[in-house]
């Protein structure tokens, strides 16, 4: 591999990483246009082992605002990020996927402004990305969630 190919490798890893950060950052923040704008004209989204839907990103986007409404805080924390590249159907040499860790704490203010999480989950998200001529976009995110902890958990 010559120079220019493992810098290219590298700006890529950097672009993806930044993009999945990006995803927890939107979710947190409960930027559903910036969430949107993350993915691929045709991306869709699956929560459905965490109670959710599955479909296009707004419609995904809509169910997180209605029922991530409740929660004035949220701490979205991905880890363990695996990022492959070229792995995708139809590979074209710009496809990556990531297979990452997350734990997420969610809280209610109380009246001094502070929270304490009322409930947190975790699991493993399974993302797949694409590159276009605006950068890389989420084309798929599948939630894996494998505990809750709070309110109304199992």
């Amino acid at each position: 591999m010559t120079q220019r190919a493992e810098f290219a490798t590298v700006r890529d890893r950097l672009a993806v990483d930044d993009l999945v950060t990006a995803y927890a950052v939107a979710v947190d923040d409960g930027d559903w246009t910036a969430y949107r704008g993350l993915f691929t004209a045709d991306g869709r989204a699956d929560y459905r082992s965490a109670g959710g839907v599955g479909g296009d990103a707004g419609r995904v986007a809509a169910w997180l605002a209605g029922n991530l409404a409740r929660f004035a805080v949220r701490q979205h924390l991905i880890v363990n990020r695996q990022v492959r590249f070229g792995v995708l159907d139809q590979d074209t040499g710009d496809t990556a996927r990531v297979r990452a860790d997350y734990v997420s704490p969610m809280g209610v203010t109380d009246p001094g402004g502070l929270a304490a999480p009322d409930l947190v989950c975790g699991g493993r998200y399974d993302f797949g990305l694409l590159r276009t001529a605006e950068g890389w976009r989420l084309s798929q995110v599948v939630v894996h969630e494998k505990w809750r902890r709070g309110p109304g958990a199992p």
